[in-house]
């Protein structure tokens, strides 16, 4: 999927892409999506031949995806064009239907729709989108390539990053004997990063406590495992599907690391040594393996060159927060990265991507660590797993892990007394049926103004294209009168007053926008 790149507009400039990123998974499709539509020319470089990958087929090409992420989609109009495979089972234990469906897990503990109270979850409106849906992973790509490549980005498959360098303005990137150049590169590679190994970034944390396994395969007599997640002695095995298997061995990592071939013999051995059976394997068809290894980059940027996803942070899949993190780090970096190229960005906006979004992969390297913590097989995990599990039982602790899971209060700090200011912006339906996620597709930020304020009217123009002023009453207003949101759906200002104050929201509108 070739497509003539978007050449930039001065005849003087002697880089061809404003942005070049490494890696065409969902994270590297979704940010190059994002610039795109910032009108900036992208060209992503991925190594793989071909975008179809076996493991993509099996339970572990499903993900979760969390209120942030749906979020980002509908503003951009790409979630409907998602199918949920409604047709798969629930690669949860056990799930069942009606109120004790599982909605999640915690270290494999799982909690359950019907004991989750979402009133409690303030400025979700009826309107609102889910705030979890299950995805697959070749669904989510593909509809994310259609999109970059229908808005002119170039991807350029079988084209490994094998060097790099920068200068003070630009980024030459070599792929063998290819060479290309651009203004700013990002590295979306994943957890074994090109970019983040070459590029001088520090990379802190910890080490892993179990090898991992993802196993398609036959067995000859599947009754002698218990269905579901099961921890034991030694470990902790899953059957949720006939074929598939989930196994965690707490052997420190060592066979990942050692890079030994999975055989047949190997996962029976494992098998059959985590769960005290002798239950035999007729045919091994794929096989991957994973650890829990948690580690960050110290700093998500160094000069031009800067990191999204599992570049950034890895962790343990547990939970499957690492797609949803990294989407989050597209949304929140694209229109940074396109202000500063259109020079368009107030002074600290591009940095403003490594104070937001650090902390909440910190939080989520955590939170894989919590629950390895309580899934070791020793009895000090055991008891502590059982305390877990009687909170999650408890109409408030679901609720807490539910929120926690999908990311419902995902926030950051910008300061400012209103409780909304900071979060994500609830989706509004004006007269007509207009919702906010409706106005947000083409990239814009937004003024609110519930109460045609002349002066919010005046303060919008200022900012040309760059803000969008909306007014008009709506259907359920919270109390509010008047709100700015960022391109990526965040409010940075906002009043329940029935006249706003003038300085506060300019000081919010030039920190966040420049003015024409």
């Amino acid at each position: 999927m070739n497509v003539t790149p978007v050449r930039n507009k001065s005849s003087q400039d002697k880089f061809i892409y404003d942005v070049i990123i490494s890696g065409a998974g969902p994270v590297g499709l979704f940010l190059a999506c994002e610039l795109a539509l910032a009108k900036c020319s992208v060209l992503i470089l991925e190594k793989a031949e071909n975008p179809r990958s076996p493991l993509k087929q099996l339970p572990l090409g499903i993900r979760g995806l969390s209120t942030p992420t749906i979020e980002a989609l509908d503003r951009r109009g790409l979630l409907h064009e998602l199918v949920v495979p409604t047709r798969l089972k629930n690669p949860h234990a056990n799930a069942v239907a009606g109120p004790r469906r599982q909605a999640g897990h915690f270290a494999g503990i799982p909690f359950h729709d019907g004991d989750i109270d979402s009133s409690q979850w303030t400025y979700r409106l009826p309107g609102s989108t889910d705030t979890s849906l299950v995805a697959e992973m070749e669904e989510l790509e593909t509809v994310l390539t259609r999109r970059a490549v229908s808005t002119g980005v170039e991807i350029r498959r079988g084209h490994p990053v094998t060097d790099f360098h920068q200068t003070d303005d630009g980024v030459t990137v070599l792929s063998g004997e290819h060479s290309f150049k651009g203004k700013w590169l990002v590295g979306c590679d994943g957890s074994r990063s090109v970019i983040r190994k070459n590029g001088g970034f520090e990379f802190a944390g910890t080490e892993p406590e179990f090898t991992g396994y993802t196993i398609s395969l036959d067995i000859a007599d599947p009754e002698k495992l218990k269905p579901g997640r099961n921890l034991t002695s030694t470990g902790m095995y899953m059957q949720s599907q006939p074929g598939y298997l989930m196994l965690q061995d707490f052997d420190g990592g060592a066979f990942h690391h050692s890079k030994d071939p999975v055989t047949l013999e190997h996962v029976e051995k494992t098998l059959r040594r985590i769960s005290n059976t002798d239950v035999t394997i007729n045919a091994l068809h794929i096989a991957s393996t994973w650890t829990d290894r948690s580690r960050q980059a110290t700093a998500y940027r160094n000069k031009r060159i800067l990191l999204a996803g599992d570049a950034a942070h890895i962790h343990s899949p547990l939970g499957g927060q690492g797609l949803n993190l990294g989407m989050g780090d597209a949304m929140n970096l694209g229109w940074k990265l396109a202000a500063t190229i259109h020079g368009q960005a107030p002074q600290g906006l591009l940095d403003s991507y490594q104070t937001e979004r650090h902390p909440l992969g910190a939080q989520v390297l955590d939170w894989s660590r919590a629950q390895v913590a309580i899934m070791r097989p020793d009895p000090h995990a055991r008891a502590l797993n059982a305390i877990i599990r009687d909170l999650m039982n408890t109409r408030d602790g679901a609720t807490y892990m539910a929120a926690r899971v999908r990311g419902v209060f995902t926030s950051y700090d910008f300061g400012g007394g209103h409780p909304l200011v900071g979060r994500s912006v609830p989706n509004f339906e004006l007269e007509g049926g207009t919702t906010i996620a409706g106005l947000m597709r083409d990239g814009q930020g937004l003024l609110l103004d519930f109460d045609n304020h002349a002066s919010l009217k005046t303060l919008a123009i200022k900012y040309g294209d760059r803000i969008k002023y909306v007014t008009g009453p709506v259907q359920q207003q919270l109390g509010l009168r008047a709100a700015l949101i960022r391109p990526d759906g965040f409010v940075v200002w906002a009043t329940d007053d029935d006249v706003p104050d003038q300085q506060s929201i300019s000081q919010a509108a030039a920190r966040w926008f420049c003015p024409i």
